[in-house]
């Protein structure tokens, strides 16, 4: 009865000061005067330390301080994606057509495209889990799949909500962002002067230490629900609803816009406010408001068709080129940097830039000691513009004839410069060894590219395979390798055999093909053995895989030192797994399914359904479809499969399918 008593009036209490917490950091609107919070807040304080009990909702936990050993791994309940950019309205508008041509030739019937203008923060994306109303995670964005645990550190940034009303499960996206006043007056109280406020708030985010994430007095705004478990949105509009409703913080610069040419004015008027925000921005995202109209447009790889950032231009910087280095990486690609006089850009200090190609170096007239025109975007090395006439003497760029790395002779292909020997140059066996075991492949910790030099130098390791081959006692051997660091490799090296499937692929290195592209692999193959043996036709059908990575997939496996590599690393006990692998035969294993027409169901959440029952659901009908689910006012593809005399089933048909007949 104490015990109930106790926590109720914890609760109260709680209650009391996430309500002031809201008003002050959220809506900038204070409810009670700094003395009455303090006079609350020390009443919590005291009956958590009398009775060792803090519930997980106090703020007490957001005064950080916990000192972590390591990062976490997160895997995210969804995907979350990088937006594809445009640098002028001329691409903006490109995507617009691109996405209305889709929806032309679609069959749904979709309202007018509406548009949502919102700011681009430049700080480092977040992703908040919410189980029963408690904030219970938070991660780094990372590769979109798998992120880092960062709970402790987001616990401090005042303005997040630690309960919501919301009682389902929820993943929402968001941005951390150090106030410009934030900056200010930690430069002003702080030796150590920190430079801009966007690498202050990333620092932040990913340092071990609470307490100095809590110096920087961060902040943070949400955008989108990227996962949820009960409720729908209709619109983009309707989900911030929701996120406001939930105490979380939007900012107010969000607008609705009918046509592109408003598109445009809210740029122009973004633009203009933007040094008056008191937070950085590099840009707008443009998105599409109806959700329906985004699931029928999808992704691409990399990026959501339904949306793009509008980069504002970067300011651009002149410096002296003062040498130029050829570098070898694991596609064999001989790739430029130019090595650059230091110049300050945004507090950052940069000695490099991006040249593509010896074409590059051509177009753009750069040669060793001109004064070059650079621009930096974001965190990204920055890329030379072009030339800027002085009377300074100037000498050409020599275009290489052999590896910088082993000496072979190098051989062009396009614009591209490549390295023929893909056996023994090193740099290009250090980056295939050091991609393999890296985190979204086969994820072996303490495999790095140094230690990876150090295998190929003292112990020889020249295949990937040669990895599984490691003892203890090679280990112990080298410089650096006592008991515990040894031990740790071995079991790594161990752990990482029973691998999951996409993991596996990527780790491959296989050309264009990326952890998305991995991941929609292993979900039309299901296994290693049957993705092997992929053909070309079969993989131009899978949604977002073009002729060139089908072509490099079939060639890749056509190698055979590669069959060979793959067949000693089956024998060395790699076993990738795959959900799939385990789920029974069903009406529709191995079919080729089509979807058209409208359907009451979710097309996304029957698109997932099937292809748990073994489909290949694929956009378009040809000779190879199996079947045709065609719901209401069915259009060309209906069409196209009667032509083609494909099986073509209606909703109900589907729904008795689904529900047990038909053998399965």
């Amino acid at each position: 009865m104490m015990e109930n008593l106790l926590i109720k009036k914890m609760e109260d209490l709680i209650e009391k000061l996430n309500l002031y917490n809201y008003h002050y950091y959220t809506l900038d609107a204070p409810l009670v005067e700094d003395a009455q919070y303090d006079e609350v807040y020390y009443a919590l304080k005291k009956l958590e330390e009398d009775n060792d009990l803090v519930l997980p909702n106090s703020p007490t936990t957001k005064v950080g301080g916990e000192i972590l050993e390591k990062f976490e791994k997160h895997r995210h309940l969804s995907r979350l994606y990088s937006m594809d950019k445009a640098q002028n309205y001329q691409e903006l508008m490109l995507w617009d057509e691109r996405n209305r041509r889709a929806l032309e030739n679609g069959d749904e019937n979709f309202p007018e495209i509406e548009y949502v203008v919102e700011l681009k923060f430049d700080g480092l994306t977040i992703n908040l889990t919410y189980e029963e109303g408690y904030l219970v995670n938070a991660a780094t964005r990372g590769n979109g799949i798998i992120g880092e645990e960062i709970l402790p550190q987001v616990k401090t940034i005042s303005s997040i909500p630690l309960q919501i009303d919301y009682k389902g499960i929820m993943e929402v996206q968001g941005e951390g962002l150090m106030p410009l006043k934030a900056l200010e007056r930690y430069n002003e109280t702080h030796s150590e002067k920190l430079k801009n406020a966007r690498n202050a708030a990333a620092g932040a985010l990913r340092n071990l230490d609470t307490k100095v994430t809590r110096s920087r007095n961060l902040t943070a705004y949400f955008y989108n629900v990227s996962y949820i478990t009960t409720e729908e949105f209709k619109t983009d509009v309707e989900m911030k609803e929701f996120l406001r409703k939930n105490k979380f913080q939007i900012n107010d610069e969000i607008y609705r816009c009918s046509s592109l040419k408003e598109v445009i004015e809210k740029i122009e008027h973004i633009e203009k406010i933007r040094k008056d925000l008191g937070i950085l921005i590099d840009g707008v995202t443009i998105k599409i408001n109806d959700l329906g109209i985004r699931e029928f447009l999808g992704y691409t790889n990399k990026f959501p068709r339904w949306a793009i950032a509008y980069k504002f231009e970067a300011e651009e910087y002149t410096t002296k080129l003062v040498g130029v280095n050829w570098n070898v990486g694991r596609s064999a690609k001989v790739t430029p940097t130019a090595l650059l006089e230091p110049v300050d850009i945004d507090g950052v200090t940069v000695r490099r830039a991006t040249l593509n190609n010896y074409d590059d170096i051509l177009r753009k007239k750069v040669k060793l000691n001109s004064t070059v025109l650079i621009r930096r975007s974001n965190d990204v090395i920055p890329e030379i513009l072009g030339v800027v006439p002085s009377e300074d003497e100037t000498q050409e760029i020599e275009k290489p004839t052999h590896c910088p790395a082993c000496g072979t002779e190098l051989f062009q292909e396009g614009v591209h410069i490549f390295c023929p020997n893909t056996l023994s140059c090193e740099p290009q066996l250090i980056s295939r060894l050091t991609h393999f075991a890296s985190r979204d492949a086969m994820n072996i910790e303490g495999l790095s590219e140094k230690t990876v030099a150090q295998l190929m130098k003292e112990l020889h390791i020249k295949k990937i395979p040669q990895i599984y081959e490691l003892k203890r006692e090679d280990l112990l051997k080298l410089e650096g390798f006592k008991d515990k660091r040894s031990d740790n490799l071995i079991k790594a090296v161990e752990k990482s055999k029973n691998v999951y499937l996409p993991n596996f692929i990527y780790a491959l290195g296989i050309n264009n093909v990326g952890i998305k592209t991995a991941y929609d692999l292993a979900e039309r193959y299901g296994n290693f053995s049957d993705f092997r043996r992929a053909q070309f036709d079969e993989l131009v059908e899978i949604r977002d895989i073009g002729d060139k990575t089908a072509e490099e997939i079939v060639k890749y496996f056509k190698e055979s030192h590669i069959a060979e590599a793959l067949d000693k690393l089956m024998d060395l006990g790699i076993k990738p797994h795959y959900e799939q692998e385990q789920k029974k035969q069903s009406y529709f294993s191995d079919k080729k399914v089509v979807l058209t027409g409208t359907l009451s169901m979710k097309r996304s959440d029957l698109k997932k359904q099937l292809i748990a029952l073994g489909a290949d659901v694929v956009s378009s009908v040809s000779g190879n479809t199996d079947l045709v689910i065609a719901g209401e006012s069915p259009g060309s593809k209906y069409a196209k499969a009667l032509e083609l005399n494909v099986k073509i089933i209606d909703e109900q048909e589907l729904k008795d399918i689904l529900g047990g007949r038909d053998g399965i």
